[in-house]
Parts: structure tokens; sequence; C-alpha cells
């Protein structure tokens, strides 16, 4: 699946427990990172200051559903089953 510009899903709805730049307690569940543009892109993309983490992920139907709504509640609902 090819990631759907414009949705920052992955930027909104996920815990991130690594530092991110000011953020460096990193971001708790379904708080926007700081580095998500108006237009919902991430503005360290492609930067060497964007966490591992974040690079790491890779768009999928399962998790990113069919639209940034559905993505929203899918990530939502995967970040509540593996909380620890």
């Amino acid at each position: 699946m090819k990631c759907r510009e414009g949705c920052g899903a992955c930027c909104i709805a996920p815990s991130i427990s690594s530092a991110l730049p000011g953020m460096p307690a990193g971001k708790p569940a379904g708080e926007r990172c700081l580095h998500l543009s108006v237009e919902l892109l991430c503005q360290l993309f492609g930067q060497p200051e964007r966490p591992a983490v974040c690079s790491s992920f890779k768009a999928d139907i399962e998790v990113c559903g069919s639209s940034q709504a559905e993505a929203i509640k899918l990530i939502g609902w995967w970040e509540q089953m593996t909380a620890a």
C-alpha cells in the first residue's frame, strides 16, 4: 500500500516513546506531532532527525484502512491493544 499524502494519522494516533526534536519525552497517543504540518505532512521526512520509529513505519491496509478517519480509528485500536 502507498501512503496517503496529507493523511497524518500515523503522526497523530500512536504514542511515540522515543525523543523527537522539540518533544524530548516523545508524544502521547492522540496528540499531533509537533512536526506535522497544517497540510498533514511530516516536516522531518527525509531528515536525519526523524526518529527511526517514524522512518520504519510502512503504510498497510490493516493499519491505515481506506481513509484518514479509519486510520485514526485503527491506529488508536492498535495503540490500545499493544499498550503496556
